[in-house]
């Protein structure tokens, strides 16, 4: 309503303020080991999105672009200049303020030591795999397996390719231009992003991103990124060097005469087919001396590759939009590896060590760890304190309060197939319809559960869409009595019914 927007205003202001007080208040706690330190570093995060999100729903009450807040204020001063009305005005405002703060508790001036600050202390939940040990090395096992068994890759050990995983520009680019390059390099930068969130979660990845950018743009201009030299300054146009003057030959003869490769190089320089007898290709290119490209029969032109497209008059120009976008994924992929050089030359120490490390050695190492996580979980045995009543996880303890509205685990989702069975978020709610509950109650009125039906709780629409699902696969049925066809000794064409008919009588 546009009568509390100042009151939004106003708690917008104070949470933003609580929240800032919060982080310094966070970072007076000098943490006790590198894990404490990372928890903090999220915590702080959360904090920092929570004033991003505040501060930009203020961006747009300031706006004003409706007049609402402008209204607001009008009315404050009630509803004439001599003023007869304004404490009318005043105490229909402090009403709608009542009646908002009863609608909205959640709106109210809280103490900073109570639940709202208690929600920011939760310890995040952070995904590490095993290998990576709590953020100390780097997985680059999946990666280096894709690695060795492609061809733009080359057998090494392990070790060798944690050093050389980040520098692409020593493959050599005819390599590079496959899907597989692509899609590896791709989930290699996505990876990598990945790590940097939950091991650095202060980095403003966008500010290093938009640096790169703008560097990868004026090298790439000038033709001077790595390991993909020159491709910007040809901006997309053909190269002179394999373009043949042909202001020097008369005939066709004689352009015979600089021979098939060159004849070749030429022709795939201005799009046209390079196949055929060294004469169809003279002639080929000799037809471009008096007509324009633009002018030639498609006929004559190479059926686009990939990264090559037509115009509308036939001519073949090379798009440099995907070459462009692989040299930028290697340069972000390059800066992130410098951001990760301690971790880099950890994760391979740690593997040269495991490699010369016997099995007994690994397990003692195991169960040292073991032992380390047992006396950092002696807290377990306390009583678990949720007064938000957020549900448990794998670990027993309660969920953190942003996981919990991120997956939107206060929502309820009823079936009524399944039973009117609840399922609490939209990701349990979306996964049900492959559950056991929901398919059984699918084959109990007789549907099969395809993709047809997802997000279809209500039986009624069920059957409905199963009707029409039923009446348009009908104009289609096979039907064997009538299209099956059946052939006597004789070699007489019979359908299916008509077939066995006549069989039965003996007359077959």
């Amino acid at each position: 309503m546009s009568s509390t927007l100042l009151e939004v205003t106003r708690g917008s202001h104070e949470e933003v303020e609580r929240l800032e007080r919060l982080i310094v208040k966070e970072f007076q706690n000098e943490p006790a080991s590198s894990k404490d330190r990372l928890y903090q570093s999220h915590r702080v995060r959360f904090m920092i999105d929570h004033i991003v999100s505040n501060t930009d729903k203020l961006v747009e009450i300031y706006e004003d672009k409706d007049n609402a807040r402008k209204d607001e204020i009008a009315a404050l001063g009630g509803q004439t200049a001599t003023g007869t009305n304004v404490f009318s005005a005043f105490y229909d405002r402090l009403k709608e303020i009542r009646e908002y703060h009863r609608r909205h508790p959640s709106a109210r001036v809280v103490d900073a030591g109570e639940e709202y600050e208690q929600m920011f202390k939760e310890d995040p939940v952070l995904d590490f795999s095993g290998e990576e040990g709590f953020g100390r090395y780097l997985d680059l096992h999946e990666f280096y397996n894709r690695y060795v068994n492609s061809k733009f890759g080359e057998p090494m050990e392990y070790t060798a390719y944690v050093e050389v995983f980040s520098q692409l520009h020593k493959i050599p680019r005819k390599r590079k231009m496959t899907r597989q390059y692509r899609e590896y390099i791709t989930e290699l930068l996505e990876y990598l992003i990945f790590f940097l969130e939950r091991t650095e979660p202060l980095q403003d990845l966008d500010r290093i991103f938009s640096k790169v950018v703008a560097e990868f743009e004026e090298q790439w201009e000038n033709g001077e990124v790595e390991g993909w030299k020159n491709e910007g300054r040809e901006n997309g146009h053909v190269s002179q060097d394999n373009i043949i003057d042909l202001d020097y030959y008369s005939t066709v003869e004689e352009l015979m005469e600089v021979g098939p490769e060159k004849l070749k190089e030429a022709l795939a320089a201005l799009g046209l087919k390079t196949g055929g007898t060294v004469l169809q290709r003279a002639e080929r290119l000799f037809l471009t001396k008096s007509t324009p490209l633009e002018k030639l029969d498609k006929k004559h032109f190479a059926k686009p590759p990939r990264g090559l497209e037509q115009n509308g008059n036939g001519n073949v120009q090379f798009q440099k939009q995907d070459v462009k976008e692989l040299a930028l994924v290697e340069a972000k992929i390059k800066k992130l590896s410098e951001l990760l050089e301690e971790i880099i030359i950890r994760t391979k120490e740690n593997a040269v060590k495991k490699q010369g490390m016997t099995w007994e050695e690994l397990q003692q190492e195991q169960e040292e760890e073991d032992v380390q996580g047992d006396t950092e979980s002696d807290e377990e045995d306390q009583p678990i304190y949720n007064p938000l009543k957020l549900p448990l996880g794998w670990d027993g303890k309660p969920i953190p309060y942003w996981l919990y509205k991120l997956h939107g685990l206060g929502q309820e989702f009823k079936c009524e197939i399944c039973g009117n069975h609840s399922y609490w978020g939209r990701r349990a709610f979306e996964r049900h319809f492959k559950e056991w509950r929901h398919q059984h109650g699918m084959r109990c009125l007789g549907i099969p559960n395809t993709k047809n039906f997802n997000e279809i709780t209500s039986i009624q629409d069920a059957k409905n869409l199963w009707e029409k699902i039923q009446q348009r696969q009908g104009l289609n049925k096979w039907r064997p009595d009538l299209e099956e066809e059946y052939e006597d000794q004789e070699g007489n064409i019979y359908n299916k019914k008509t077939f066995t008919d006549l069989q039965r009588q003996g007359l077959i």
